[in-house]
């Protein structure tokens, strides 16, 4: 994968069949070829505004060739047949894979009796990558993996997080100084800061087993400052129930406390979760690019007074 990306979902079957698509929506459906084989199906979110679907694929395309894939078909949106190829094939479920109706291609290809094929999409924010991989041998590995100049906040990265320059905030009401990162002072004079940099399992509230370099500097600036407390707050967007929203956004919040304290090794004590679901948007619900951002969880600083 030659983009800093972040794989979001993913699923494996030793032995099963998949209705390759290899020609666009014609006549109420997708044509497919029946292939039979272990199956690969894994999504990537690429943090990286401003790429187009072209430049999404493109080098993914020629790594595929390079290895001696010939291609079966492909195509960009509309002439895939919009709205009824994206909803004809098979695509895992948002928001781990995000597919824009008016801006995604498709890319398949095969080796002998492997096939490949890709899908691509984008957000104002993000770039998003779908792969499903079918034959050779039983247990073989994904043909595209994270990359090892990935961000931070991808699974596995190998990189690890460089933690900021501790800084000295002025005491507050003339308390004692209070040291602390960027973050930290971002905490302490602008209200809640969104952690940009979470991934969250498929269909879940699980945290994905990673580096995330937001934690860690959170992590820092809480061991720094003990007699500091926090609130983690999750927040949706506006997409069903407020009941069933904000359930998932205090889970999503409890998965980064626990995370804190398991992992990080800070004091339960100094941080607690909570949820509103969608009701303290950061942008617009009305399009795919708002509702994004509006999926978060915040910390925010709940202590009302330094401790001398």
């Amino acid at each position: 994968m030659p983009f800093a990306a972040v794989p979001s979902a993913g699923k494996s079957e030793a032995l099963t069949s998949y209705a390759l698509p290899i020609a666009a929506f014609s006549d109420g459906k997708v044509p497919t070829r029946m292939v039979e084989g272990p199956l690969h199906q894994t999504a990537w979110r690429i943090d990286a505004a401003g790429l187009t679907t072209l430049e999404l694929l493109a080098p993914l395309r020629a790594q595929l060739l390079a290895a001696g894939f010939r291609p079966v078909f492909e195509c960009e949106a509309a002439s895939c047949g919009g709205f009824d190829f994206r909803y004809g094939i098979l695509i895992l479920p948002e928001p781990e894979m995000h597919v824009d109706l008016g801006d995604y291609r498709y890319f398949a290809a095969e080796r002998g009796a492997e096939v490949v094929s890709l899908i691509v999409s984008r957000t104002a924010a993000a770039g998003f990558v779908q792969m499903i991989h079918v034959g050779g041998a039983a247990g073989t590995a994904p043909l595209l993996s994270a990359s090892t100049k990935a961000a931070n906040a991808a699974a596995g990265a190998g990189t690890a997080p460089v933690a900021a320059t501790p800084t000295v905030q002025p005491a507050p009401d003339g308390g004692r100084d209070v040291t602390g990162t960027a973050l930290g002072e971002r905490l302490l004079t602008g209200g809640a800061v969104a952690l940009e940099d979470l991934v969250f399992a498929s269909g879940s509230a699980a945290l994905v087993e990673g580096q995330y370099a937001s934690l860690q500097e959170l992590a820092d600036w809480l061991r720094e400052n003990p007699a500091l407390t926090v609130a983690l707050v999750g927040h949706t967007d506006a997409s069903g129930g407020l009941e069933g929203n904000i359930a998932l956004s205090r889970k999503r919040a409890d998965a980064v406390r626990q995370y804190l304290i398991r992992q990080a090794g800070i004091p339960a004590a100094q941080i607690e979760a909570q949820g509103v679901g969608y009701l303290s948007p950061r942008a617009s619900n009305l399009d795919e690019a708002g509702r994004e951002k509006n999926r978060r969880v915040e910390v925010m600083v709940t202590s009302t007074q330094v401790a001398p």
